[in-house]
């Protein structure tokens, strides 16, 4: 079993490790797999078919699947490497370190947002964005969106999402669930003077890249969702009598029947059912 650090304990050298696995992926052509497997199952609400990733109650174990793989494919190349957590209500400023030079590199810089620092910059020549809703072939980001500011999720607002004792609920979507954890971590129930709060609000904090179904290409995406991860279990040791819903096939009149996954449907791309995801014991712990 190994340990995910919270990336503000990492030493230099483990950032250096972390990086130099990140740059081999991208480098032998599998990092770009994993982008395009996360805009395949980045299916809105108004698309017809199965949602999986975003939007849905798999969210939480779809996401877990997938951040194995890729943390499978690090420690491949290094294993003493694991994804680190970044925990976004304490460390809120694009002036951390997350976002220095030898880490996560900065915010993007003139109208195109291109990050211009760090090893992810397109200058370096190790990151071409091959993958994207555009053709540009760097890396681009807003950190905080200077234009039209955005804050970080608080503490507070996380809490709204830890404080739910329902894991999710119909109609299982994005557009009228007021309640339900998967549903207010993910960040559609937010209030009408908001438009995201929590997971969706780091996206659009970030920018560029990040708010997009090829947010992977920004590798401070397996920091975030590693930290979401982390939240799903802080949720499920908050609430040990309440488990994944829906927990039992919708009604044949259920609009979203075949469109979300119930607790034993088997999950695209590996075909496992969400059920095999709902714990990680022995596989790896957190640091807290």
């Amino acid at each position: 079993m190994y340990t995910r650090q919270n990336q503000k304990n990492l030493t230099a050298a483990q950032r250096k490790r972390f990086v130099a696995a990140v740059l081999e992926l991208k480098r032998d052509g599998t990092y770009d797999r994993f982008v395009r497997t996360h805009d395949r199952y980045f299916v809105p609400d108004d698309d017809d078919g199965l949602r999986v990733g975003h939007m849905s109650p798999s969210f939480f174990p779809w996401h877990r699947r997938y951040l194995l793989d890729f943390e499978e494919a690090l420690r491949a190349v290094d294993p003493t490497v694991s994804v680190p957590y970044w925990d976004w209500t304490t460390d809120r400023s694009p002036a951390d370190p997350l976002w220095g030079e030898d880490f996560m590199g900065g915010t993007g810089q003139g109208p195109e947002r291109k990050v211009a620092t760090g090893p992810f910059a397109h200058a370096s020549g190790n990151w071409p964005i091959t993958v994207g809703i555009t053709e540009a072939p760097f890396l681009t980001r807003n950190l905080g969106r200077p234009h039209n500011p955005i804050t970080l999720p608080t503490a507070a607002e996380l809490q709204t999402a830890l404080d739910d004792p329902v894991y999710d609920m119909s109609p299982w979507d994005s557009t009228a669930s007021a309640g339900g954890f998967r549903n207010k971590l993910e960040g559609w129930a937010a209030p009408r003077s908001e438009r995201w709060r929590n997971h969706n609000k780091v996206h659009q904090w970030i920018g560029g890249h990040m708010t997009g179904g090829t947010a992977p290409n920004d590798p401070v995406f397996w920091l975030h969702h590693a930290f979401v991860d982390l939240i799903w279990d802080r949720w499920q040791a908050r609430h040990p009598g309440s488990g994944y819903l829906p927990d039992a096939p919708l009604d044949r009149w259920d609009r979203q029947r075949g469109r979300v996954l119930t607790r034993e449907d088997p999950m695209p791309p590996w075909g496992i059912p969400p059920s095999s995801q709902l714990g990680h014991a022995g596989v790896y712990r957190y640091e807290v």
